[in-house]
C-alpha cells in the first residue's frame, strides 16, 4: 500500500486525459503535497519522502510549463519526462547511498533492522530495479512520443508495466528474503 501512496501523484497524472495535461499536472502537484503533509504529520522523515518530494518539484515545474503554454512541445513528451524524473530521483538516491525504498521499508520494519547490512543491501537492490524500470520506461516512452504515439494505448501499457514489473519484483524479492531468513 505504501508504494501506491508514494506514486499517487503519478497515478493521478496518468489517469487525467492528456488533453487536460495542465490540470493533470496541477492535480498531481496537489496530490504530492497532500501525501507529503499527511506523511509528515504521521511522523515520516524526509528520507521516507524522497520520491514524494521529487514528485512535488517535478509537477510544480510541469504545471508551470503546461499553464504557460498548453501547446508546448513538452506535452508530447510529458510521460517520458515523468519516468525519466523518477529514474533520476531513484538514481540519485542510490548515488547518495540512501535508496528511496529504504524510507518506505522502514515504515513496516522494526527499527533494530534498519541499520543492518542485509536490510540496506536489499533496499539497494530493490531501488536499482525500480531505477532501471523507470529508465527503460522513459526510453520507450520517448521513442513512442517521437513516433507520434506518446499518448497511445501502447504508451499507456508501457507506463503500467513500468510500475507493475518493479512492484512484482519487490514483493517477490522481499518474500524470498523473508523465506531465506526464516530458514536460518
Amino acid at each position: 500500500m505504501s508504494y501506491v501512496r508514494t506514486f499517487l501523484p503519478w497515478i493521478v497524472f496518468a489517469v487525467i486525459p492528456s488533453a487536460q495535461w495542465q490540470w493533470g499536472a496541477l492535480a498531481a502537484l496537489v496530490a504530492a503535497v497532500a501525501v507529503i503533509v499527511q506523511q509528515r504529520r504521521a511522523g515520516a522523515g524526509f528520507d521516507a519522502l524522497i520520491i514524494e518530494t521529487g514528485s512535488a518539484l517535478f509537477f510544480a515545474a510541469l504545471a508551470a510549463v503546461a499553464f504557460a503554454d498548453p501547446r508546448s512541445a513538452v506535452h508530447g513528451y510529458s510521460a517520458a519526462l515523468s519516468s525519466a524524473t523518477l529514474a533520476l530521483i531513484a538514481a540519485v538516491s542510490l548515488l547518495i547511498r540512501r535508496p528511496f525504498t529504504l524510507g518506505i521499508a522502514k515504515r513496516t520494519t522494526p527499527r533494530e533492522v534498519w541499520g543492518l547490512r542485509p536490510f540496506v543491501r536489499a533496499n539497494t537492490v530493490i531501488t536499482a530495479v525500480w531505477t532501471a524500470a523507470f529508465a527503460l520506461t522513459a526510453g520507450v516512452l520517448a521513442l513512442l512520443a517521437h513516433a507520434g504515439q506518446g499518448h497511445s494505448t501502447a504508451a499507456t501499457a508501457v507506463q503500467v508495466a513500468g510500475f507493475v514489473v518493479p512492484m512484482l519484483f519487490t514483493s517477490r524479492y522481499v518474500a524470498s528474503l523473508r523465506t531465506e531468513a526464516g530458514a536460518r
